[in-house]
């Protein structure tokens, strides 16, 4: 007698900036078609959907995250962190946020919820002292290194910007890291 085949879904919750939403999902579906097409939460963009262009990133516990490659059943139980959930009470842009709106840190703007969510990251990375591979000093005592714009282009290498924003990334980020009393050495915005 041969046995009952296995379920292909499963009834799932999200935990979602800050939110629970519960939904049953086939098992293949990835955290990206979730979010956009189940849970209409659309700022995270698909772009090449192989995980190679960083338009999807979102934070899963705080860490960069590619949404098309993670299924949403390995999401469960992890805090998730969309662009939309950066803002502050209030409705207060996060430091990133408003850094990117102020030094016109996007062309098209479909990259930049990818780009915000990497930069976020990256500023907690540094701050932890993670080095990148164009840190030079790597001894634990000598601390987080400058963020340089060649530490931010490092860091912020798996996010692509089509349109070639890439100077006004950079400053975005450099000015972010200065409002939010992470260490940088980037020359004044618009200088990179």
């Amino acid at each position: 007698m041969a046995s009952a085949p296995a379920p292909t879904s499963s009834d799932l919750t999200l935990h979602i900036n800050g939110e629970k939403y519960a939904l049953t999902a086939d098992h293949r579906t990835t955290l990206l078609d979730a979010l956009r097409e189940r849970l209409d939460l659309t700022g995270t963009k698909k772009g090449c959907d192989h995980g190679q262009c960083g338009a999807c990133t979102v934070l899963t516990g705080g860490r960069r995250t590619l949404a098309c490659l993670t299924l949403a059943v390995a999401a469960e139980g992890t805090e998730i962190t969309t662009v939309e959930g950066l803002a502050r009470d209030g409705g207060r842009l996060h430091p990133v946020q408003q850094a990117f709106l102020d030094l016109d840190g996007y062309q098209c703007g479909y990259c930049t919820p990818g780009q915000i969510c990497s930069a976020v990251a990256v500023l907690d990375e540094h701050a932890a002292g993670w080095p990148s591979a164009v840190t030079t000093d790597l001894r634990p005592e000598s601390g987080p290194p400058p963020l340089t714009p060649a530490e931010i282009r490092e860091r912020m290498s798996g996010n692509l910007c089509r349109c070639g924003a890439y100077v006004a990334i950079v400053d975005a980020v450099a000015h972010a890291a200065r409002l939010t009393g992470a260490t940088s050495s980037t020359p004044e915005e618009g200088a990179a």
